[in-house]
C-alpha cells in the first residue's frame, strides 16, 4: 500500500489541537510534533476502540518502527486532522499509515507510517494481541 494523500484514503479521522510550543521559531509545527500526532491519533484508537489497558493489561505496543514524509506546514492555533489505517497486521504487530490535514485542505500536509509491536508487559516479549484490539485494528484496513 503506497502513501495516502487525501482524508478520503483514510478508514478514520479525529481533530487534533496543536499547541503554542508546537510551533518553532519558523512559525511553523516542528518536525518532532507530527510523531507526537501519530502516537497520539494511533493511541486513542488503541484505548477507545481496541480497549488497551496501558496501565494494567498484559499486553503493551512498543514503536518498531516510524517515518514522516513532510510536503506542508501546520501552525498553531489551527488544529490538525489526522487520518488512520492499517496496512499490514500479524499476530504480534501492526502496521499504521497516518495522515495529516490543515483545516479545510483535501491534501495530507504530512504522511507516515508507525509500526508497533505487542508484548508481554511484564516480559517485553512479543505477545499475541488481544481479540477485541485485533478486531479493532481489522476496521482500519482500506478494505476491511
Amino acid at each position: 500500500m503506497g502513501a495516502a494523500g487525501s482524508r478520503a484514503d483514510y478508514p478514520h479521522l479525529t481533530t487534533l489541537q496543536t499547541r503554542w510550543a508546537d510551533n518553532d521559531v519558523y512559525g511553523h509545527v516542528n518536525n518532532v510534533e507530527y510523531y507526537a500526532f501519530f502516537d497520539t491519533v494511533i493511541n486513542r484508537w488503541l484505548i477507545g476502540e481496541g480497549g488497551l489497558d496501558i496501565h494494567g493489561g498484559g499486553v503493551i505496543g512498543v514503536c518498531a518502527e516510524s517515518h514522516c514524509a513532510y510536503d506542508r506546514g501546520l501552525a498553531f492555533p489551527d488544529d490538525v486532522e489526522a487520518g488512520l489505517r492499517v496496512s499490514e497486521l500479524g499476530e504480534t504487530s501492526v502496521r499504521y499509515e497516518i495522515g495529516l490535514f490543515a483545516p479545510g485542505i483535501e491534501e495530507a500536509a504530512a504522511t507516515g507510517w508507525f509500526v508497533h509491536v505487542f508484548v508481554d508487559a511484564g516480559t517485553r516479549r512479543p505477545a499475541t494481541m488481544p481479540a477485541r484490539l485485533r478486531a479493532s485494528l481489522e476496521r482500519l484496513r482500506p478494505e476491511g
